[in-house]
């Protein structure tokens, strides 16, 4: 059962678990990023030592849960607010 309406991909309930670990190195910001979808990884001097993460968590405040969130965090170590999200093609 879901609590909200599905996104414009059809997903249902996708935010406020966990900050999502993503491949893509740090960037301060979005000049010289993939357009493909593709991974941001060391290329315009990404710092691969700094993984993404996305979306929030539950310790976040409701303002902090979106999808569009996004942070640097040291890819050597472990919170219980960051995980990461299964998914396959159906």
């Amino acid at each position: 059962m879901s609590s909200f309406k599905p996104n414009p991909f059809g997903l249902y309930d996708t935010v406020g678990n966990v900050w999502e670990w993503a491949q893509d190195c740090w960037h301060g910001n979005y000049e010289g990023a993939p357009v493909d979808g593709s991974a941001w990884l060391e290329a315009n001097n990404g710092e691969c030592n700094y993984r993404v993460v996305r979306g929030g968590s539950w310790s976040n405040s409701p303002r902090g849960l979106r999808l569009a969130g996004r942070d640097g965090i040291d890819s050597g170590v472990a919170f219980i607010n960051i995980g990461f999200r299964v998914a396959r093609d159906l």
